[in-house]
């Protein structure tokens, strides 16, 4: 019987490249997890500081988180309103009921805000 293709050409099993280097092979692998599990180097470098109220800070008084809470709940609630009134009747809904869950949390932080005791 005939074959039609030809067998593959016999090639050299060396490698094209230089030898590989181990040094160089853990150098670059440290580089790599140092970026993707080290983002704090770059944190650290950007010129932009972060506001200091999102930041894991247990010095920042209640009162001014539960005010930048209820405004920025208000926001989201409005937000939503504007959003729902471009929508049709059936996600125009849904946006309205997320809307309104909103506007629940913003009353429940107006009301913590109405209780906290500022400190002299």
């Amino acid at each position: 019987m005939f074959k039609v293709t030809p067998n593959p050409p016999v090639t050299d099993p060396a490698s094209p490249y230089d030898p590989l280097d181990s040094k160089k092979l853990n150098d670059a692998a440290e580089r790599a997890l140092d970026h993707y599990l080290s983002p704090a180097a770059y944190i650290m470098t950007c010129a932009h500081e972060p506001e200091a109220m999102y930041l894991a800070n247990p010095k920042y008084n209640t009162e001014s988180l539960l005010a930048n809470a209820s405004e920025t709940l208000g926001s989201a609630s409005e937000m939503l309103h504007n959003f729902a009134a471009t929508l049709d009747t059936s996600h125009r809904k849904t946006a309205l009921g997320i809307a309104q869950v909103v506007m629940l949390g913003e009353l429940a932080v107006n009301q913590a805000l109405d209780h906290v005791e500022l400190k002299e």
